[in-house]
C-alpha cells in the first residue's frame, strides 16, 4: 500500500519551491495510492487536486479544503460519492471510470452550490434507466454532465419526473448491490484458486504469465491485483539491468604514449583560449546554474584540466606556466570560468627607439660630412713621367 507522505507531497511541489503550506495545485496521479490522508492538514489552500489513476476506494479526509475547485479522482475504485459536502468552492468533479453504483449518493452534492461540472462516464450507474434525468433533476446547480451541456428544457422535464425516476434508480441500484456482493464472493474464490495454481509454479516468469492469461472480471479487487502485479514487474525490471542498454563508460585517454597531454573537451563546452605576452587566458563557458562544487580545476606546468560533473576538459600549452601564481575566477552573472596562467618565461618585447638625429637635406647617410675647401687635383692624378708598376 502506497501512502501519502510529506516527502511525496514535497517532491510533487517543485513548482512551488517545495513549500506545501501555500500549495494551490497538487498532482498525485499514478502513484498506486489506496487512501486519501494528510492532504487537508498540509495543503489547506489547494485549488486543484489530481488523484486519477490510483487505487482509492473511498472519498475521505477532504472536508478542510474549503478552496478546492477541481477534484479529479478518475480511474480509481470509488463505489459511492460521499464526504464532499464541506467543499464549498468545488466547481468540477471528475469520477470517470470508477465503480459508482449507488447513484442516489449524488444527493450529498446538493449543498455544493458552486458545482458546475460532473463527470460519471464509465461507472455502472450510467447504464441505469433515466440516469441523466435523475442527476439533472437532483443537482440543479449543474451546467454540464458528462461533458455535455444541460439545456433548460431538459432540466424542467427532469424536475417534473424526478420522483418517478428516483424510484426506478433505487430499484436498479439495489439489484446492482446484490450483484456486487455476489461478485465479491466469486472474485475471492477465483483469486484463491489462481493463487493456489501459481504457488505450484516454481518459475517466476511462468507465474506472472499464468496470472496475465487468466480470465478476470472488471471490479476493484482485480484492478488492485493488476496494479500489484505491475509493481512487481517494475521492481524486477529495475533490479535486473539490461546489458544492452547499459554500455560501459569509456574512460578518456588524457596523455599520449610519449607523455604529451591531449586536448580534450568531453563536456563539449564553448571556450576561448588566448596566448598573451606574459600569460595564457582560458575562458570556459560553464553552465550558469551549475553548482561550483561540481567543478574541479587542476593546473599543471604544461596543461590545465577542468572536470565538470565528471566530464573532462583539458588544454595543453607550448610554454610552461607557474601553477602557484595562476588565477581561477568564476563570474556570478554568466557563470563562466576564467583561468589566467602566468608563464614561467614571459616573452620579451624588443622596443626600437626612434633616432633623434634628423636626416640631412642632401639625403647623404648619417655620419658623413660635407666636403669643404679646395681640392688639389695633383694629389689625385699621378704625374706623366711615373712609370707603370705593371
Amino acid at each position: 500500500m502506497v501512502r501519502i507522505t510529506e516527502e511525496l507531497v514535497r517532491k510533487k511541489s517543485e513548482h512551488n519551491e517545495r513549500l506545501i503550506s501555500t500549495l494551490e495545485e497538487l498532482s498525485l496521479h499514478q502513484e498506486d495510492i489506496e487512501r486519501i490522508e494528510h492532504i487537508q492538514n498540509w495543503c489547506r489552500d489547494l485549488k486543484i487536486l489530481l488523484l486519477q489513476s490510483n487505487l482509492i476506494a473511498r472519498l475521505e479526509n477532504l472536508h478542510k479544503l474549503k478552496r478546492l475547485e477541481y477534484l479529479n479522482v478518475a480511474v480509481n475504485n470509488i463505489e459511492r460519492i460521499e464526504n464532499l459536502e464541506s467543499l464549498e468552492s468545488l466547481n468540477k468533479l471528475d469520477l470517470t471510470l470508477n465503480f459508482v453504483g449507488e447513484l442516489t449518493s449524488i444527493e450529498s452534492l446538493i449543498g455544493n452550490y458552486n458545482l458546475r461540472e460532473l463527470v460519471l462516464i464509465g461507472n455502472p450507474c450510467v447504464d441505469y434507466p433515466h440516469y441523466r434525468d435523475f442527476v439533472v433533476g437532483t443537482l440543479l446547480q449543474l451546467q454540464t454532465l458528462d461533458c455535455k451541456d444541460i439545456l433548460p428544457s431538459e432540466r424542467l422535464q427532469a424536475q417534473r419526473l424526478l420522483s418517478q425516476h428516483r424510484a426506478v434508480i433505487v430499484q436498479c441500484q439495489a439489484a446492482q448491490a446484490i450483484e456486487r456482493d455476489e461478485q465479491r464472493i466469486r472474485v475471492a474464490e477465483q483469486q484463491a484458486q489462481l493463487a493456489k495454481e501459481c504457488a505450484a509454479i516454481e518459475d517466476e516468469d511462468e507465474r506472472a504469465r499464468a496470472f496475465w492469461n487468466a480470465k478476470s472480471e472488471h471490479c476493484p479487487e482485480i484492478r488492485t491485483e493488476i496494479a500489484r502485479q505491475h509493481k512487481l514487474g517494475r521492481e524486477k525490471h529495475e533490479s535486473q539491468p539490461n546489458p544492452l542498454t547499459q554500455k560501459p563508460k569509456r574512460s578518456p585517454h588524457l596523455f599520449a604514449p610519449c607523455g604529451r597531454p591531449y586536448n580534450i573537451n568531453q563536456a563539449k563546452l564553448p571556450f576561448n583560449f588566448q596566448d598573451e605576452a606574459g600569460h595564457y587566458s582560458l575562458l570556459l563557458e560553464v553552465y550558469k546554474h551549475l553548482d561550483t562544487s561540481l567543478i574541479d580545476v587542476d593546473i599543471q606546468t604544461n596543461y590545465v584540466r577542468v572536470t565538470v560533473k565528471g566530464k573532462v576538459f583539458q588544454m595543453a600549452y607550448n610554454e610552461e606556466v607557474k601553477p602557484a601564481e595562476s588565477i581561477v575566477q568564476r563570474s556570478q552573472i554568466s557563470g563562466h570560468l576564467q583561468i589566467i596562467l602566468k608563464k614561467l618565461k614571459a616573452n620579451e618585447l624588443l622596443v626600437l627607439k626612434k633616432s633623434t638625429h634628423a636626416p640631412n637635406k642632401s639625403g647623404s647617410a648619417a655620419g658623413l660630412k660635407e666636403p669643404c675647401g679646395t681640392v688639389d687635383i695633383g694629389n689625385i692624378c699621378p704625374p706623366p713621367d711615373l712609370p707603370d708598376l705593371i
